[in-house]
C-alpha cells in the first residue's frame, strides 16, 4: 500500500489562514450537502497522482483504480463524506478516527443533526472513549453528548444504511483524541480541548493500523484470510476493543 498525505494553508473562514485538511465548507450548507465531496483537497491530489504514476520513478506503479481515503478528526470527516464513486470513480473505501457527521448549527442545521454518508463504499469508522476534543466541542452541534464517543456511535447507526457487511464501527478502550497521531503536535489548537488517555498509546496504535489493513486487506484486496482475522476481532474481540460492530 502507499500512502500520500499533504500539507495546505488556506482560507476556510474570511479572514482566517490556517493549515487545513481541505474542507470546502459552501459544501456543509444544507442546501448543498451531498451534492458534491467536501474534500476540496482531493480533486488536486489525485490530478498530481496521476501525473507522478505517467512520469518518474514511481511511473506506472499506481494501482490508481484502488484508491481508499481516510483520515483523523476533520480530515476524516471530509474523507468518509467524499467516499463515493459518484464523486470520484478511482475511490473504493474510506475510514476515519474520531470522526462523525455532526452538523454544526452555525451552518443552520437542527441541534444535534447526523448529515447522512454516500454509503455505497466499504467504510471504517473508530472512536476513542477518551475523546475529549469530540466530548468538549458538543456546543458546536447544539447538544452536550453523552459520551465522548456519542457522535462517532450515531454516524454509524444514522447515517448509512448498511446491508452489506463491509461498514464497521469500532470503540477504542482508552484513546483520546490524538492517540491516532504520532508524533503529538501541540500546535494543532485542539489539545488542551482533550482527556489523557488511559491507555498504552504504542499499542492503541498498533491496534487501529492493524484493523485498518485488515478492513482495506478484506473489501479492497479481497484476501480471505483478513476476512477471517475481522470475524475473530468481531466475535474474540480484543482487550482494548470496547466494541466491535458491523452492518
Amino acid at each position: 500500500m502507499v500512502v500520500v498525505t499533504f500539507a495546505w494553508v488556506a482560507e476556510n473562514f474570511p479572514g482566517i489562514f490556517s493549515m487545513t485538511p481541505g474542507v470546502d465548507i459552501a459544501m456543509l450548507a444544507p442546501d448543498t450537502y451531498g451534492t458534491a465531496p467536501t474534500a476540496s483537497a482531493l480533486p488536486a491530489i489525485l490530478k498530481e497522482l496521476d501525473r507522478i504514476n505517467s512520469d518518474g520513478i514511481l511511473a506506472g506503479m499506481l494501482d490508481l483504480k484502488k484508491i481508499i481515503l481516510g483520515g483523523h478528526s476533520a480530515g476524516g470527516m471530509v474523507a468518509i463524506e467524499s467516499a463515493s464513486p459518484n464523486f470520484f470513480s478511482q475511490v473504493v473505501a474510506a475510514f476515519g478516527y474520531a470522526v462523525h457527521t455532526a452538523a454544526g448549527t452555525m451552518m443552520g442545521y437542527e441541534a444535534a443533526t447526523i448529515l447522512p454518508l454516500p454509503d455505497l463504499l466499504p467504510l471504517l469508522l473508530i472512536g476513542g472513549t477518551c475523546d475529549g476534543v469530540i466530548a468538549n466541542s458538543s456546543h458546536r452541534y447544539g447538544t452536550v453528548w453523552e459520551e465522548a464517543t456519542t457522535p462517532v456511535e450515531r454516524t454509524f447507526h444514522e447515517a448509512i444504511s448498511g446491508g452489506r457487511n463491509d461498514s464497521y464501527l469500532m470503540l477504542v478502550e482508552g484513546a483520546n483524541h490524538f492517540s491516532f497521531a504520532y508524533p503529538f503536535d501541540s500546535t494543532t489548537g485542539r489539545p488542551f480541548l482533550d482527556f489523557p488517555a488511559t491507555q498504552p498509546e504504542d499499542e492503541i496504535r498498533s491496534l487501529m493500523a492493524e484493523t485498518i489493513g485488515l478492513f482495506i486487506d478484506a473489501h479492497v484486496r479481497q484476501q480471505s484470510t483478513a476476512f477471517d482475522k475481522l470475524k475473530e476481532l468481531l466475535n474474540d474481540g480484543h482487550p482494548l476493543i470496547k466494541s466491535l460492530e458491523r452492518k
